[in-house]
Formats: C-alpha cells, sequence, structure tokens
C-alpha cells in the first residue's frame, strides 16, 4: 500500500532541541493508479451493457392498411386506469354491441380482453395463423399518460401480439366517446 517515509533525528546534548533535517517524503501511489483504472472498467463496461434499443417501426406506404375486420381489436387508453376498446370497425362494434371500458387487472383487465380475442382466432379454422392475424391499434386520448401508453405496449408483449399500430383518435371515435359520456380529453 502506501507508504510514508519520514526521518527525523535529534542530534545533540540532552534538553537542547536542534533543527531536524527535512527529509523528502514519497508516497508509493501503484495502488491509487490500480483504483483508478479498475473504476475506468467498470464505468466502461457498464456504459456499453446498458446501450439503448430501437423499437422497429413500420408504417404502410399510403397510409391505409387492408386488416379484416375480424381480426381487428382497436385500444384507446382514457387515463385514470381505465381502457376503451372494440372489435373491427367502430360503426360494426356499436351495432354489434362489441365494445367496452376495463382497466388493466389480470383477470378482467385489457389483458384479459386480448387473450379472449386470440383464443377465438386460435379457435377458427378460416384463420391460417390463428392468433398471429390479429391487428391492435392503439389510439391514445388526450387524456391518458405515457403511462398508460406504457401499459398498453406491455400487454401487447406479455400477450405476445405481433401487430399493432399506434396512431391518432379520429373524429369518429372522438364524437362516440363524448356521445357515451366517456371521458376522453
Amino acid at each position: 500500500m502506501a507508504e510514508l517515509n519520514s526521518g527525523s533525528r535529534t542530534h545533540g546534548k540532552k534538553g537542547i532541541a536542534r533543527r531536524s533535517k527535512k527529509l523528502p517524503t514519497s508516497v508509493d501511489l501503484t495502488a491509487m493508479v490500480d483504483l483508478g483504472f479498475l473504476l475506468i472498467t467498470f464505468f466502461i463496461v457498464t456504459t456499453t451493457w446498458s446501450k439503448t434499443k430501437a423499437m422497429n417501426f413500420y408504417l404502410p406506404e399510403n397510409g391505409t392498411t387492408n386488416i379484416r375486420q375480424t381480426t381487428a381489436l382497436t385500444i384507446i387508453p382514457l387515463g385514470n386506469d381505465s381502457v376503451f376498446y372494440y372489435h373491427g370497425s367502430l360503426s360494426d362494434a356499436i351495432e354489434y354491441q362489441q365494445f367496452g371500458i376495463c382497466n388493466y387487472s389480470f383477470q378482467t383487465g385489457i389483458g384479459n380482453i386480448i387473450r379472449q380475442k386470440q383464443t377465438l382466432l386460435d379457435a377458427k379454422k378460416e384463420f391460417k395463423k390463428g392468433r398471429n392475424d390479429m391487428y391492435v391499434t392503439i389510439k391514445p386520448a388526450p387524456s391518458s399518460s405515457l403511462r398508460d401508453v406504457t401499459r398498453i405496449f406491455d400487454e401487447m408483449l406479455i400477450n405476445v401480439v405481433g401487430t399493432y399500430a399506434l396512431v391518432d383518435l379520429s373524429e369518429e371515435e372522438k364524437d362516440f366517446l363524448s356521445k357515451q359520456n366517456i371521458r376522453s380529453n
């Protein structure tokens, strides 16, 4: 470790103190240099391990998509831990009462709705890919927070939904939500 060498010797008669000759001190800094290199190595390694990863984001060329209505699910996070969802197009969902409001709980939340839709697609033979044919559209309401949208993305990962998109609310959806007294702004 560090070594400090200083020598002070008094020569002469008893009771008379002479000024001692100051010898140069030397400190062994080998351990400090080793510690410095260890810290530099630690910080380089940890920053290399924590590189950010980007998510692939695909958009259709002409701005529209051809999605079968039976495989489509639209999710609108409203804020305050509530989510509005509907199956297929909004007009069909209104006509056949295929819409609802839920939360994020495991038993009755949006994850359960996604799992039910996947099970339904797996059971029907007309869908070759089964649950992989499902397409989820996420349309955050103005009142939703980043936390709400992140929770929906988490549900996509948890339930292994392969195809989903983040889109703005349409005027038709805003009008429907306001007529149903569902707060979206």
